[in-house]
């Protein structure tokens, strides 16, 4: 299987370099690494649907596609003279043997076992980080350093407090996060309460941050969350359309009361379809 992966992996790259080669095809002829930010985000969130999904046929063709902007990407490094997308795969493969001592001997070989538990590895993980940065000359370094702003707020809130989990800088139980999400509440009516706008998002914000938080001390990683409630509101508000034109009627011309039988109908249905699954 790997000697399959590999051969298929070496046609990809062959044909990206057909692509940007003179003769090649003149769109890809004409990207750089700014102009394939985007495509790169939405192959990431089609990615991200494909498993939010469960879609194993569309995880695959995602997967594909991902992979595709990785090796465009590369390729078009490699034309400037900087790095190909074989320093990249040696970089990372280099990096997992070397975060992974627990797993592998420096070169490479895997070990026997271990019993290590996955705080520890966490733990280590940091530890190692540490020791690269400081044999780079960068000691200064922030342990948060490398999450970036363009992440999506709430998997960046996640990252930031798993890291300075990681050093240590925790609460001791999600009981304690939720106290604080209680607080947070607290401040927002107030800020609410204050006319004060910047007041209002300010404390908006410290609420959701608190929320990310505390769903990370559950194991739960709040932008999929966030995703699946978002794609469960519009599954329901959807079938709620379905059922008001069954009805005869337009959605928005219903009263608000109409629109949470509605409601209460569509959630109605989705608890039958549950309890038949099950």
């Amino acid at each position: 299987m790997s000697e399959a992966a590999g051969a298929r992996f070496d046609d990809l790259v062959r044909i990206m370099r057909t692509l940007r080669a003179p003769g090649g095809c003149p769109w890809d002829r004409e990207q750089t690494l700014q102009s394939l930010r985007p495509f790169v985000l939405e192959e990431t969130y089609e990615l991200l649907d494909a498993l939010d999904r469960q879609d194993l046929d569309g995880l695959r063709e995602e997967l594909g596609d991902f992979l595709y902007e990785a090796v465009f990407l590369a390729q078009i490094a490699e034309e400037a003279g900087h790095f190909s997308i074989a320093d990249a795969v040696q970089g990372i493969a280099g990096k997992l043997v070397r975060r992974h001592p627990h797993v592998f001997t420096p070169d490479g070989q895997p070990l026997a076992g271990t019993d290590i538990t996955t705080a520890e590895v966490r733990r280590r993980w940091e530890d190692l980080k540490a020791e690269e940065r400081a044999a780079k000359g960068r000691t200064t370094e922030s342990a948060l350093r490398g999450v970036p702003p363009s992440m999506p707020a709430l998997l960046r809130a996640y990252e930031l407090t798993a890291r300075a989990a990681a050093v240590g800088f925790d609460w001791t139980s999600p009981g304690d996060v939720l106290d604080k999400i209680d607080e947070e509440v607290r401040e927002v009516r107030a800020a609410a309460s204050s006319g004060s706008a910047a007041a209002l998002e300010d404390e908006v914000g410290d609420l959701l941050f608190a929320i990310a938080n505390y769903a990370r001390k559950l194991g739960i990683e709040p932008e999929g969350a966030l995703r699946g409630a978002t794609r469960k509101f519009q599954q329901r508000f959807t079938r709620m359309e379905e059922l008001a034109r069954e009805d005869g009627a337009v959605l928005a011309s219903l009263s608000l009361e109409a629109q949470n039988a509605l409601w209460d109908r569509v959630k109605a249905e989705a608890r039958a379809t549950d309890a038949a699954v099950r």
